[in-house]
């Protein structure tokens, strides 16, 4: 990194992840783990985390939880680029993790949250304007008409500096609805390079149906995306870029802590792509990433670049090209 040009600049909420120990309630729990979250901060972590150099943006009071976010972001190596405001808090969010039937719970607690407020004129835009890739997801424009906006003014500088953007939907039900996702975020992907979307919510939330490769195809043409990609679990990822189609398989893992596993994803296919190598590698990079992310407790991906090259080279995921 020269001065305070990074390789990946994100912008989002960190918000402070209270969690229970598997199998305990948060009505009769005593006591709960305390860690920083959010999924824009995790990519920018991962990237970070496997040899990039990234910043995150975003606007927090001046409190021991905000200090607890940037602290924690530092350790991982990711530079907080951080607005102050004299008013709001740090969201929160507590989780209750469980197999079925019940299931993991997510419970927010995030309203009143500083970046709600954060406008353009707030935040240091010329990171945004110098980074090589520009990441957010659609959880940022979710949280307020205010960050929906400053989403797509972010996208619109990005684009003019010929940064590459990257936009992952990321869609939360517990937000806003399907139809609020879709008018909110489908104009904000004419200013995207790198489309990110889950394939149950490119049909749930921009009703875009049908074989995964062809809903990519879609959406690339409609959109004059370079590349878009669409996760499917634990069937992997499809990519169509430039035309041609990539199907990568997801690598086994005995899954620990499945939070964060998409932001582990998107941060290992930027850290590589960025690298230098083709969207196929980068594909299998984050792949073996969003594996290597399912054995660790928290959001963020706290991994090594010698641990995922050694998933990639154990060639277990199915690959179709």
């Amino acid at each position: 990194m020269t001065g305070d040009t990074f390789d990946v600049v994100t912008f989002g909420e960190t918000m402070i992840r209270h969690s229970v120990a598997p199998g305990e309630r948060l009505e009769t729990a005593h006591e709960t783990e305390m860690r920083a979250a959010g999924a824009e901060s995790n990519v920018a972590v991962t990237v970070s985390r496997l040899g990039g150099s990234a910043a995150w943006l975003s606007k927090l009071p001046d409190s021991a939880l905000a200090r607890h976010v940037e602290a924690s972001l530092r350790t991982h190596g990711v530079t907080p680029v951080v607005a102050r405001s004299d008013e709001g808090r740090v969201g929160v969010y507590y989780l209750e993790p469980a197999g079925e039937p019940r299931g993991t719970n997510v419970v927010y607690d995030r309203a009143g949250a500083a970046i709600r407020t954060a406008t353009p004129e707030d935040l240091a835009t010329d990171h945004v304007e110098s980074a090589r890739a520009f990441h957010v997801s659609g959880i940022t424009p979710a949280l307020s008409e205010t960050l929906a906006d400053t989403t797509r003014t972010l996208l619109d500088r990005a684009v003019a500096a010929d940064t590459h953007t990257v936009f992952d939907l990321n869609y939360r039900g517990k937000l806003w609805t399907h139809d609020e996702a879709r008018e909110t975020c489908e104009p904000l992907l004419d200013a995207v390079d790198t489309f990110v979307v889950a394939e149950r919510d490119a049909s749930a939330v921009l009703d875009y149906d049908g074989e995964a490769s062809t809903v990519a195809a879609d959406l690339a043409a409609a959109h004059d995306c370079e590349t878009v990609v669409v996760t499917r679990g634990a069937e992997g990822a499809v990519a169509v870029h430039d035309g041609d189609v990539i199907d990568q398989g997801a690598f086994p893992a005995d899954t620990f802590d499945p939070i964060g596993t998409g932001d582990a994803f998107v941060g290992g296919y930027l850290a590589r792509w960025l690298d230098g190598a083709s969207v196929e590698e980068a594909l299998e990079y984050g792949a073996a990433t969003a594996a290597l992310k399912r054995t660790v407790g928290g959001d963020v991906a706290t991994v090594t670049p010698e641990e995922v090259d050694r998933v990639v080279a154990s060639d277990t995921s199915d690959i179709t090209r």
